[in-house]
């Protein structure tokens, strides 16, 4: 905190005035003397008092402000413990030169190893230097750490102590029940990243707005009605929303069945086989909120029409036009949106209606490359750390993740 200066206060108690007034006083006294004869040297003597006492005053609010402006503001964030919230943010003003910051990736994700120049090359972030090699640890800036990569007893993870300028980034993609409870760990981080959007980085392919809109966006020529990627041997075994939906769809249409080891769907094919679906069934696996992934997003990319089962519509809207894709909760059960799907291939218009939003949005294709699967996150937290020092302390991590 400073020492603020209250303008209608401190600019009547400087030296100046305080002598111009003071003198002024003595000249209308010694008029007052001439005149009348009645002005006593007491008064004088009293006003020279008042005029010390002031001065005196004075300065030690000046020695005083001085003083606190020169303490040092804090470079590092506060423990947990000090904290008064579950969470605690902070922004950090660097003085540092134009030098890159330093991102270590203590972990790779699953042992997904990708070329780390991917980040400029595909997405063009380049806003810090990425490295894997932990003898920077004292230098680095942020040390990004995969969750599912720590061992129970942490003894994986940086025995040196953590320098007051380095922030700890903890990327997870599971949801809440897939989340696996470490101890030790609650208050260990001070950065999160997340598929959630009110994680620290989130993780998310976006939409950008187009400089200046298409006139018409044409989808890619259609070959099947309703598609769906899923293993074959998992459609008579598990259990859960989204194999129960599809089981009664099936009853109405036909879903082509694509299984993930169908080279088909693999690297840039992915996009071509999945284009070629007028619908795509993006069903999640968990409902949580904005757990959203690839299998939106990656049919979004493709051209065709995902039909969503996950989070609500309005969860939906947050990332992406409403126009853009069918939920399954827009309709009362499996037989109405069988039968509004079918209208829709019949009706060429009304599903054109569709890819309006792609006149003025432009959406960027996911990797489809597995060792690439975490790249994504690992860019993000580089381009965060480029443009930020802000940090973030949440005192119980899995208190987070369970919101």
């Amino acid at each position: 905190m400073f020492l603020h200066t209250h303008p209608g206060v401190y600019k009547r108690c400087t030296v100046q005035q305080l002598v111009e007034k003071c003198t002024f006083g003595v000249r209308g006294s010694t008029l007052r003397l001439r005149r009348s004869n009645m002005v006593s040297l007491s008064t004088f003597s009293a006003l020279r008092s008042v005029f010390i006492v002031v001065l005196l005053l004075g300065g030690l609010i000046v020695l005083f402000s001085v003083y606190y402006r020169s303490l040092p503001l804090p470079k590092c964030h506060p423990s947990p413990k000090q904290a008064k919230n579950n969470i605690q943010t902070s922004m950090v003003t660097t003085t540092e030169t134009t030098k890159k910051p330093l991102l270590l990736l203590w972990f790779w994700p699953e042992s997904r190893m990708f070329d780390l120049k991917d980040c400029e090359n595909i997405l063009n972030i380049d806003h810090c230097e990425l490295t894997d090699d932990r003898s920077k640890y004292s230098t680095a800036r942020a040390v990004l750490i995969f969750h599912n990569d720590i061992k129970d007893d942490l003894s994986n993870l940086p025995n040196s102590p953590r320098p007051k300028f380095q922030r700890w980034i903890w990327l997870n993609m599971d949801t809440p029940p897939n989340t696996r409870k470490i101890l030790g760990i609650e208050s260990l981080f001070n950065l999160t990243s997340s598929y959630r959007k009110d994680a620290d980085i989130p993780v998310r392919w976006h939409l950008t707005v187009k400089k200046i809109p298409d006139p018409e966006y044409i989808p890619p020529k259609k070959a099947q009605l309703v598609c769906w990627i899923v293993k074959r041997s998992d459609l008579d075994t598990k259990t859960g929303d989204s194999y129960s939906f599809y089981k009664e769809l099936s009853k109405y249409l036909k879903v082509e069945i694509y299984d993930p080891s169908d080279e088909r769907v693999k690297g840039d094919d992915y996009f071509q086989t999945v284009g070629s679906c007028k619908f795509f069934l993006s069903f999640e696996e968990s409902v949580h909120r904005d757990y959203i992934t690839e299998k939106f997003n990656g049919p979004l990319a493709s051209g065709t029409v995902p039909v969503a089962l996950g989070p609500s519509r309005k969860n939906y809207e947050k990332f992406v036009p409403g126009t853009s894709f069918i939920h399954v909760n827009d309709f009362p059960d499996a037989f109405s949106l069988a039968e509004f799907l079918m209208k829709l291939d019949e009706d060429d218009e009304a599903y054109k209606k569709y890819f309006i939003w792609r006149q003025f949005y432009t959406v960027r294709r996911p990797f489809t490359d597995e060792n690439r699967k975490f790249a994504l996150g690992v860019c993000q937290a580089c381009s965060h750390i480029g443009h930020t020092n802000e940090y973030r302390v949440v005192r119980d991590l899995y208190k987070w993740v369970a919101q």
